[in-house]
């Protein structure tokens, strides 16, 4: 099933290898004949092959376990075995071949368990497509396609485990850091509504690391994520250079028009100089394809991206939004004619 999903690569499961093993079969009616129930029949087996312990020995501190077991040269290869005397109903023995089947086969060399139960590997990996869409159309078609039986699961695990933690992880991770963020621009205002005003403009600022995420053909990741929570920062910093500078100018009697334009003009150059020192700060590892650039490059690419649009929509949408602000604000506090 998972073969026919679009992007699997190397599938296959993972399996010990196999060992030699001696198997014994019962034989429910030859037991039944000697009157020998499968219980009485598994604790000799046990006793002469593997081991039975009927006692203790201490010497001093040191403690031993007594273990009743056949001698070595009783079980020593496969026709000794077949040749152990097991006893049965009327104080008799008759040899194990009687009872059940002894054989040569092969098994294999570890049983997998995890949280106490055994569990079976399959292993594959992604290419050509992302991997949360991949999974997302295998989970489909397996859930669609198999009725497992009683006692058996399937659990997604491996990368996509991790990857589906830390997105939980941000769920919590990006709230905190936008409250952090208006508490700050709160601190640099005094007011809350050009606080607000900043905060509402950074996602103007995410649209560039989404574009380059999408120009460069890559999915949002964990990484990704984590370069969209640093653009919150870098479209919050720009904002309040801009806006600290605009409310000086009307705080000094400039007109508004006048006092966004002239604000802009002078924040001009700080905030060029911020976008273009991180943007060319992170263009070769957004270019690099070398060994882990699979984690960086997603990083470097949204802030890229998200700084330059961040640093064009700061002086335009962030202007045209105060001054909207500021007008809706006046005609409220306007006495009605």
């Amino acid at each position: 099933m998972l073969a026919n999903v679009a992007g699997v690569a190397d599938l296959g499961l993972v399996l010990s290898s196999e060992i030699p093993q001696i198997q014994i079969e019962p034989d429910r009616d030859s037991l039944g004949r000697y009157g020998l129930d499968m219980e009485d029949f598994q604790h000799v087996l046990q006793a002469a092959l593997g081991g039975q312990r009927v006692g203790v020995l201490w010497d001093g501190e040191a403690r031993f376990d007594i273990v009743l077991r056949y001698p070595p040269s009783a079980r020593a290869d496969i026709e000794k075995i077949r040749n152990l005397q097991v006893p049965v109903q009327g104080g008799v023995t008759v040899p194990l071949e009687m009872l059940a089947k002894v054989s040569i086969g092969r098994g294999r060399a570890a049983i997998s368990r995890e949280n106490g139960r055994r569990y079976i590997g399959i292993r594959m990996n992604v290419s050509g497509r992302d991997m949360g869409s991949f999974v997302a159309e295998a989970q489909r078609r397996v859930n669609s396609a198999i009725q497992w039986p009683a006692g058996v699961s399937t659990e997604w695990g491996g990368e996509f485990e991790s990857k589906e933690r830390a997105m939980n992880r941000l769920l919590t991770v990006i709230p905190v850091a936008l409250m952090i963020t208006l508490v700050l621009l709160f601190q640099s205002f005094q007011r809350f509504g050009p606080a607000l005003l900043v905060l509402l403009n950074t996602p103007f600022a995410l649209v560039g690391g989404v574009v380059g995420l999408w120009l460069a053909g890559m999915p949002v990741s964990v990484s990704a994520a984590v370069g969209f929570i640093a653009l919150i920062g870098q479209a919050s910093l720009n904002g309040v250079l801009v806006l600290s500078r605009v409310e000086e100018k009307r705080r000094e009697g400039v007109p508004l028009d006048q006092a966004i334009l002239t604000g802009c003009l002078e924040r001009l150059r700080p905030v060029l100089m911020t976008a273009s020192l991180a943007a060319l700060g992170l263009v070769p590892a957004a270019m690099s394809h070398a060994i882990g650039s699979e984690v960086q490059r997603p990083v470097a690419v949204v802030i890229v991206g998200g700084t330059v649009s961040a640093c064009l929509l700061t002086l335009v949408a962030l202007p045209a939004l105060y001054r909207l602000a500021v007008q809706w604000g006046a005609a409220r506090r306007r006495p009605l004619a």
